[in-house]
């Protein structure tokens, strides 16, 4: 449940909004909300009910309206103590959990004390995502439309301003045209907006629109307060006139093609191994734009004369060796590419390690045909897992021009701040993006729009079929059982199974079953290859928890001390459950319940945060898909029939 204020006054119950109808009671409620968690003093609250002198009767009307609230907080299971009566008046209990303007407030503030722009901007723009509307539209009250909506509005325009600002700051000009138009002309006398626009203009090649821009605020402010432009906007138009260049975000450098291989990925079957934060894939078209985590900011950049990791961008894309499954979402994603009027964004997320590079490879090479201007992969994060910086990923990008339509790949993305400034390159010209990430990039394609797919875990069947592909037909058909199970100790994850063929295959004299076995005395532990990071459950997940803020961590942790049966929705606020499916590491939502892949839910009860306090070292299950008993740790012992 959720107390929506910023738009019409209303109450989110699950998927149910109820939006109030304009009464005493509704001005009660907006009342008190405006004050969340402090004492509204009994005056206050009769002029905010009656605007006009309250009557004789109104301290027991008040009463009245306050026994009206709590029956109806009782249809939508709301404690009637959310409402205290306490001595002088009435407090309202409300955090960000159960409040917008609570969760706005939180967002702007700890936006304020992010460690970088990209962060500062994802989670402005996450907090400006929750208005819905003119706040308090639907309550009648005079005295709170005097006082209180003008203070709110202020609140987000001062958001927004310096979301703008950010925004210009990264080169971002097109996009930032779009928040500016009706904002500069319904507050002209809030200077800032109208400077932030004529930049815009300015910076996008549209000097004679910046000037008219210019010339008709001035006019406006003469005319109608008798003053001429502030100081800014007199330096800003003395600027374009003499055509000086503005500052802004990095300029794309221009680089020449080149035909090196890709080094950055192992592209897998059905899913890959990937390098660490998971290529991967499954999915569905669409999805709701749902509260995001705090996007960890972006690493410094490397020494002059230091390469970026990974290569330049590839054409023709190679497919992924052995790719198996995935049918629907191929078939989907190819279509959408092919199409002349699809999307011009697809977006591909899921686990770490879930199979995302590996499909949006193939499906690359499936209508690489189409594509006379070359299939462009850009790897985003390093063969160690550290996110290259946007200056690095804007000169592996293709250069303007080239021979017809093209599709660039951004691959591995380790959330909206590091896509967002690229976009605009990206997209240019003919031009179709894929890209994949652990994070679901809510911001992207609420920005931007497009198709998104999320992965989840291969069918059993498929991960019988890649096994069989990776690992050989006659091997694998001589142990179907063995097999099956094997799959099931992996949780049907791409990586997970790549690992262990790895591991089959170095051991010709190993039974399946004897190395299924050993294997599911410890799947987290056992399942990496010490040869390459990538290949290593523990290391692709772990990259990913460590990204979360500490307080997501340990919820994460907590969420694998319980067994396949356990609601997350019991142990973890709502708020902290969307954050883990934002980053990848939990699925669904309401108005269904939450899920975490079973081999995510071993690694958070033994690896997810080894320093927390309390933390259970027990072995856990002897499958990935079936949880049901501990054992005590035996790491490093092999079957005998490894060694024979």
């Amino acid at each position: 449940m959720r107390f929506q204020l910023l738009g019409p006054l209303s109450i989110a119950h699950g998927p149910e909004t109820v939006v109030l109808k304009p009464s005493k009671p509704t001005n009660l409620l907006a009342a008190l909300l405006l004050h969340p968690g402090t004492v509204v003093s009994a005056t206050h609250l009769l002029h905010a009910v009656w605007d006009e002198e309250p009557p004789a009767t109104a301290r027991a009307a008040l009463q009245t309206c306050v026994l009206r609230l709590r029956r109806l907080f009782a249809k939508y299971g709301i404690s009637a103590t959310t409402i205290e009566a306490v001595p002088g008046g009435y407090r309202m209990r409300a955090d960000a959990r159960t409040l917008d303007l609570v969760a706005f407030r939180s967002l702007a503030a700890g936006a304020a004390g992010a460690t970088g722009r990209g962060e500062e901007l994802y989670r402005l723009r996450e907090a400006l995502s929750l208005w819905q509307g003119p706040p308090l539209a639907n309550v009648a009250s005079r005295l709170l439309h005097r006082d209180a909506v003008p203070a709110l509005e202020q609140e987000r325009l001062r958001v927004l301003e310096r979301v703008c600002d950010l925004e210009l700051a990264a080169g971002n000009c097109h996009q930032v045209l779009v928040d500016l138009y009706d904002t500069a002309r319904r507050h002209p006398v809030r200077e800032r907006f109208t400077e932030q626009l004529i930049e815009a203009l300015y910076r996008t090649g549209r000097q004679a629109e910046a000037l008219a821009e210019y010339r008709t605020v001035r006019d406006r402010l003469r005319e109608e307060l008798g003053i001429d432009p502030g100081a800014g906007l007199q330096r800003l138009e003395l600027a374009i006139l003499r055509a000086e260049e503005l500052g802004g975000g990095p300029r794309r450098p221009q680089l020449p093609r080149t035909d090196a291989p890709e080094a950055a990925d192992t592209p897998g079957a059905g899913g890959t191994a990937g390098r660490a934060g998971g290529p991967g894939g499954t999915g569905g078209t669409g999805t709701p734009a749902l509260p995001a985590a705090p996007v960890p900011p972006a690493p410094p950049a490397l020494p002059a004369g230091t390469p970026a990791a990974g290569a330049a961008p590839v054409h023709p894309v190679q497919p992924p060796p052995g790719f198996v499954g995935r049918t629907a979402d191929r078939r989907a994603m190819t279509a959408q590419l092919a199409a002349a009027d699809g999307p011009r964004l697809v977006v591909v997320s899921g686990a770490p390690g879930i199979g995302k590079s590996a499909l949006a490879h193939a499906c690359a090479y499936d209508v690489r045909d189409g594509y006379p201007g070359g299939v462009h992969v850009v790897p985003l994060a390093r063969p160690d897992g550290t996110s290259v910086t946007v200056e690095e990923a804007l000169g592996l990008l293709p250069g303007p021009g080239g021979d017809g339509r093209r599709l660039v790949v951004l691959d591995d993305a380790a959330g909206a701040w590091q896509v967002l400034p690229l976009l605009p390159a990206a997209t240019a010209g003919d031009t179709r993006v894929v890209i994949t990430s652990r994070r679901g990039l809510a911001a992207v394609v609420a920005t931007h729009g497009g198709a998104v797919h999320r992965l989840g875990v291969l069918a059993a069947g498929e991960a019988y079929e890649l096994l069989t592909g990776l690992v050989g037909t006659a091997r694998i058909a001589s142990e179907p059982e063995a097999s099956a199970e094997l799959a099931a100790v992996c949780g049907h994850f791409p990586l997970a199974l790549r690992i262990a063929a790895g591991r089959l295959l170095t051991r010709p004299g190993l039974s399946v079953a004897d190395f299924t076995t050993w294997l599911a005395q410890d799947p987290p532990a056992r399942l990496a290859l010490a040869e390459d990071p990538r290949l290593s459950v523990p290391g692709v997940f772990g990259q990913a928890v460590a990204a979360l803020a500490p307080e997501l961590r340990e919820a994460f942790r907590r969420l694998g001390e319980g067994g396949p049966e356990q609601d997350p929705g019991a142990v973890v606020d709502e708020s902290v459950l969307e954050q883990l499916v934002e980053a990848g590491l939990l699925e669904d939502g309401p108005p269904g319940p939450y899920r975490l892949h079973a081999l995510l839910r071993l690694y958070a009860r033994r690896y997810a945060d080894p320093d927390a306090p309390g933390r259970n070292p027990d072995r856990t299950p002897a499958r990935a898909s079936d949880q049901t008993s501990d054992r005590t740790p035996d790491r490093d012992r092999v079957p005998p029939a490894a060694v024979r």
